[in-house]
């Protein structure tokens, strides 16, 4: 008998003649989060099968139902038992199934549920659901059977041969990263642009992320904190880059020449630019930010109207129509949040203005921002951009 994983997809299958690209991205990608572990991957549309090729230990075997529980474009997936097509090892290994579901003198409901894929079995599906499910109530004396609404389901299939499993665990859904191009985060040490760029790898964004940084403004620490916040994200992804980019000059520029309640509008203005080269180099095809409307003040509708006109690539803001509260429950559920509240600031809290513009009208602050000149000043910023590997 081998354990083997049973691998339900959703979204995908409504992709009709695309969904065999969908299939082979999803498959790439969970081979590559597996990080070394080989596992053969068989079956269709729907419904399949993750073997590993080697023998497991139980550290193999928890990586494995990590990585399924977290990689995008699964909907579940189930710990399977393969057995030979006769009666009577069915019948065993279901009892062993059961087994792990019955705790001593407590009535439990089940139902079995059995599918015939293979028509040349012996037993219809209904009778082979009948005959196992007695075998569960001559074996285990508080065993009661509920079809509609049971405490747990052992679903056996007949194939090329007999597989059986009970629990299906809950994956993450979407689609598989890499299915809806690249997208360039922009990454701060906050709680918002995390989750940002986990709800555009759900829709099948690669990501890369770059992160500005004002040192000796920030420190040490606030640069670990993002690098930490990199590897919580790229826990759901194949692979992950992030780009550091040195804003000191320009911040500091920015601050010496408007006026005060200019300076976090053109902070954000000059990040979208350097943003934008990097998707050029990359050959990204999006910018994604974790703006949600009228948060704080630099994201009036005004305001964002005006930095999102520093980047002719589509900007997601997958957070836009959230609340605060929304967001920080995603952020704690996708392991972030712990990270972002750490009291290292970045270069937008430093710098940031006490009193920002709310309304600025978009033709003024157009030309505003134009008259400071800073091509030269952001493309030497850009050119002097530090990469790591996460």
């Amino acid at each position: 008998m081998n354990i083997i994983y049973l691998l339900k997809t959703g979204e995908i299958n409504l992709k009709g003649e695309n969904r065999l690209f969908f299939e082979k991205q999803l498959f790439a990608n969970i081979r590559k989060q597996l990080n070394g572990i080989k596992v053969k991957i068989s079956g269709r549309k729907g419904r399949f099968f993750l073997a590993p090729v080697d023998n497991v230990d139980e550290e193999t075997k928890n990586i494995i139902e990590k990585t399924l529980s977290s990689v995008f474009g699964l909907i579940g997936y189930s710990v399977a038992r393969i057995v030979e097509k006769n009666i009577e090892e069915i019948g065993k290994t279901v009892l062993e199934v059961a087994s792990q579901q019955f705790i001593d003198g407590v009535t439990t409901s089940f139902r079995i549920s059995s599918r015939r894929a293979d028509k040349g079995f012996k037993y219809s599906s209904y009778e082979l659901s009948c005959i196992l499910g007695q075998l569960v109530i001559d074996n285990f004396k508080t065993a009661n059977v509920n079809l509609r609404n049971p405490d747990f389901k052992i679903n056996v299939e007949i194939r090329d041969k007999a597989v059986i499993y009970s629990n299906v665990y809950k994956s993450l859904g979407g689609l598989p990263c890499g299915m809806s191009g690249k997208g360039i985060l922009l990454l701060s040490g906050g709680i918002d642009s995390p989750v940002a760029g986990y709800m555009m790898a759900k829709r099948g964004c690669s990501i890369e992320a770059v992160h500005f940084e004002t040192y000796p403004y920030t420190s040490e620490q606030s640069k670990e904190k993002v690098i930490e916040i990199a590897k919580k994200i790229k826990t759901y992804l194949p692979k992950m880059k992030l780009y550091f980019v040195p804003f000191t000059e320009i911040q500091i520029y920015i601050k010496q020449n408007c006026k005060q309640e200019e300076i976090t509008l053109f902070s954000r203005a000059a990040m979208m630019r350097i943003a934008h080269l990097l998707a050029e180099k990359r050959g990204a095809n999006s910018l994604i930010t974790g703006e949600s409307l009228s948060q704080v003040a630099s994201q009036t509708a005004e305001n964002i109207r005006f930095t999102g006109s520093h980047t002719s690539y589509p900007l997601f803001r997958p957070l836009i129509g959230m609340d605060k509260q929304e967001i920080v429950d995603k952020a704690k559920e996708i392991g972030t949040y712990d990270i972002s509240v750490l009291p290292y600031p970045d270069c937008c809290s430093v710098f940031a203005s006490p009193h920002p513009l709310l309304k600025p009208v978009f033709e003024k602050i157009t030309v505003s921002f134009k008259e400071l000149e800073m091509d030269s000043l952001i493309e030497n910023a850009f050119s002097k951009i530090e990469l790591l590997k996460i």
